[in-house]
């Protein structure tokens, strides 16, 4: 049975699409399903941010196929982990978990990254372009870390 993991953030068009893609390229796909979701509904159906697909295809990732949705309790019961962008994101994503079991799945994507807790990853949407390469960075680093900890389980 593969293990699923669901990536967060507040529209699913810009850090969790790239999550997601970053996610899926460092594992493999008999193993694992990554997908993503946004807190909001703001985008349901709509392709990720063009700057996260430009980003995400200059590091050699094709992310314009996913489509966005809103995370829902429904979700506690799908995956085993799922990660956040930032500290809204989480409260938003915990208030949905029906027990305690479905709050521990929730981690925000940075915490195994480095051992200061809390820390966050910017939205990149009102920024330029030079937001986008900073946010694929790190995550793309903590992906890193997130595989290295699915794959020695």
């Amino acid at each position: 049975m593969a293990t699923k993991i669901l990536m967060v953030c507040l529209g699913n068009i810009c850090r969790s699409p790239l999550a997601e893609g970053i996610l899926q390229s460092k594992l493999p796909k008999d193993k694992f399903i990554v997908d993503s979701a946004g807190t909001g509904d703001w985008h349901v159906g709509h392709q990720p941010d063009k700057r996260s697909v430009a980003v995400a295809k200059k590091n050699g990732l094709d992310i314009a196929n996913q489509k966005a949705r809103q995370f829902t309790a429904s979700d506690f019961e799908m995956f085993d982990y799922i990660y956040v962008m930032d500290k809204s994101n989480y409260d938003n994503v915990v208030k949905l978990a029906p027990n305690p079991e479905a709050k521990a799945k929730v981690q925000l994507m940075l915490d195994g990254l480095t051992t200061v807790k809390g820390m966050e990853v910017p939205d990149p949407y009102f920024g330029g372009n030079e937001g986008f390469d900073t946010v694929y960075a790190m995550l793309d680093e903590a992906c890193t870390v997130v595989a290295n900890k699915l794959l020695n389980k």
